[in-house]
């Protein structure tokens, strides 16, 4: 049995989720958001019967806060943690991981994010691209799946997906897909490449981090695409022109606002979006997505 649990992120529902997945062995846990909400996602455990200590197996999409910053928690209570290889070093010493965050939230730090601790290496594992990982007869296969991040996994059981990052942010069932563009690794190129791949897999349903089931995954990936290439195609000239971000962010919210009502979403709703996907993130990420570019030509 699967269970989608909503971590309520600052009070706004459908922010940040997370899975747990039920099998004879114990529990799977697919993300644990930030250490800020382990209370919340701790007494949700509660709730559906369980304790954390029944939790055996931490998958892990990336390593970004909102995905993985309670992950030391659960290995505190004898879980073991399966990260991209990329981003086994973060997870065994947090201390430059989160030095980078603290520097971009400053005194939002523990508001938002709260603590991270080590892991230890005998309960941190490095998984390559095709690894499986079995409990109580259950499969996850690891898909690596850049673009979002460089140390993104898909991880797939049987026909669904938890997708993490690499296939957007999409809060409501009939509500728009947007990419999160965050820095330091937005890849335009790469992106395309993993939805290529997401499209081709023999995988019907899809599991958002930022929120929730997807069921028409051709159209999904074919709007989180557009959207995808719409944002960093907007944003080209913004580069070019030499415009910093704090002069950009206003005019990008505003678009993608716009986006988002042109497309049906009331305007109440656009907070939820924001504090899943915010946007001075994603203009810092594409400004230097398009600084590598030029770097690189």
């Amino acid at each position: 049995m699967l269970h989608i649990i909503d971590l309520n992120f600052l009070g706004v529902p459908q922010a940040i989720g997370c899975y747990l997945f039920e099998t004879e062995d114990g529990l799977v846990l697919i993300e644990t958001g930030p250490y800020s909400t382990f209370p919340i996602l701790n007494k949700e455990i509660q709730r559906l019967g369980f304790t954390i200590n029944d939790i055996k197996k931490v998958l892990l999409s990336h390593i970004h806060l909102d995905h993985a910053g309670a992950a030391w928690k659960f290995a505190e209570n004898g879980a073991d943690i399966y990260v991209h290889p990329l981003g086994y070093k973060h997870l065994l010493d947090p201390s430059r991981l989160m030095e980078s965050a603290k520097r971009i939230y400053k005194e939002d730090m523990d508001r938002l994010w709260g603590n991270m601790d080590v892991i230890p290496q005998d309960q941190l594992h490095a998984i390559e691209d095709g690894d499986a990982v079995e409990i109580g007869g259950h499969t996850f296969i690891a898909h690596h799946t850049p673009g979002h991040a460089v140390h993104h996994i898909a991880w797939q059981n049987e026909n669904i997906l938890f997708t993490g990052d690499v296939a957007g942010v999409k809060i409501g069932e009939d509500s728009m897909v947007v990419p999160p563009c965050p820095p330091p690794d937005i890849n335009i190129e790469d992106w395309q490449t993993s939805i290529d791949k997401i499209r081709n897999m023999s995988v019907d349903i899809l599991y958002l981090t930022h929120f929730g089931k997807v069921t028409e995954k051709l159209l999904h990936l074919a709007q989180l695409e557009e959207v995808l290439l719409s944002w960093a195609n907007w944003m080209k000239p913004k580069f070019e022109q030499g415009l910093s971000s704090k002069d950009i962010i206003p005019e990008f919210k505003a678009f993608v606002d716009k986006q988002l009502i042109d497309f049906g979403i009331e305007e109440a709703r656009l907070n939820q979006y924001e504090t899943a996907n915010p946007s001075f993130m994603s203009v810092s990420g594409l400004l230097r997505y398009w600084k590598k570019k030029l770097q690189q030509s």
